[in-house]
């Protein structure tokens, strides 16, 4: 119990004092154990960065060279330039912005189209519809690779009976196999990858907005589709943009649907994933020569550096308005 003295001060017992003491205590001793979390964190994070790029500027010798731990004794671009023969950079790097950045952008479109409809309408099977976007999340894409697969192969069933209409050449000519539509389709249909997930944010998002937005545009005359596009739009704009940034990193990343529907190199996490057999070819010959993993391992290190310094710049550009859209989006609170 507080006592008070003749002064009006307020006396303590042993145990508040001993509280306030251990309080002052762990004030002082938490910033230097958080300064330790941290600086792990970074470490583990930004130890894979920072070995790609020693191993990518550094020549052959150095890994046989125990003095050499960072920085290189060597300092060279071959070990770069031969990765990036042996990847086809430039080709493979337009082949991959071609479906990255138009997948993801046809994808966020569609994904909010469909998030704003699930946010702010009723219709019959509303929580039906909603339940199997959820199992869009939970479902891995093995699941329904063959049924898509099977599906673009044939077109849909269609491919018999043009077929029987037109003939053998006619129906070739609409196997999908091998070409962007086996990515622009789903991502246009809101089923691309991790579509559930972004049609969920995107839900999360125009649920948080003020109902009377849409009624002064009801107001001025808008329909549902232009009300929209001229004031729901505007005001998930950095919803939009967090999103796109997700979708362009997973069709980045992704080689799983890619080498489904693929059968060539044609994007870069495919190129990374074959690029044991593309550096034989490029510097012994031959794929099929043996290479042990310890000789390969600057060049992969490069393959990795180059693979990833497109997202890095592209995050060190944005990261700004990215943050203001994970604090603003359906991912918090």
């Amino acid at each position: 119990m507080q006592e008070t003295t003749q002064t009006g001060e307020i006396k303590l017992d042993k145990a508040e004092i001993a509280y306030i003491r251990k309080k002052k205590a762990m004030e002082k001793v938490w910033p230097f154990f958080r300064f330790l979390i941290l600086f792990s964190l970074c470490f583990i994070i930004l130890y894979p960065l920072i070995y790609m790029v020693s191993c990518a500027f550094r020549a052959q010798e150095d890994m046989s060279d125990p003095t050499v731990m960072w920085i290189p004794r060597h300092f060279t671009l071959k070990i770069l330039q031969q990765t990036m023969n042996a990847m086809d950079f430039w080709k493979t790097l337009g082949n991959t912005l071609f479906l990255n950045i138009g997948c993801s952008l046809v994808q966020v479109a569609s994904c909010a189209i469909t998030g704003y409809g699930f946010a702010r309408f009723r219709f019959k099977g509303k929580n039906l519809l909603f339940g199997i976007v959820m199992m869009m999340i939970l479902v891995p894409n093995q699941i329904i690779a063959i049924p898509q697969y099977t599906g673009f192969r044939y077109f849909f069933g269609l491919q018999p009976i043009i077929r029987d209409l037109f003939g053998n050449a006619a129906a070739s000519s609409f196997n999908l196999i091998d070409t962007p539509w086996t990515m622009y389709l789903p991502a246009l249909t809101a089923n691309g990858i991790r579509a559930g997930l972004m049609i969920f944010i995107f839900r999360q998002f125009f649920k948080g907005l003020p109902k009377e937005l849409e009624d002064a545009a009801y107001l001025d005359g808008c329909g549902p589709f232009m009300t929209f596009l001229k004031v729901m739009i505007p005001n998930a704009a950095s919803s939009f943009l967090t999103v796109f940034l997700f979708s362009v990193v997973w069709y980045w990343n992704d080689y799983y649907v890619s080498s489904t529907f693929f059968t060539e190199n044609a994007t870069m996490a495919l190129m990374l994933k074959n690029l044991s057999s593309e550096l034989k070819k490029e510097l012994f010959g031959s794929a099929t020569v043996h290479v042990s993993a310890r000789d390969q391992i600057l060049w992969m290190e490069a393959g990795c550096l180059l693979a990833v310094t497109p997202l890095l710049l592209m995050y060190t550009l944005l990261q700004k308005y990215f943050t203001e859209g994970i604090e603003r989006s359906g991912l918090v609170g």
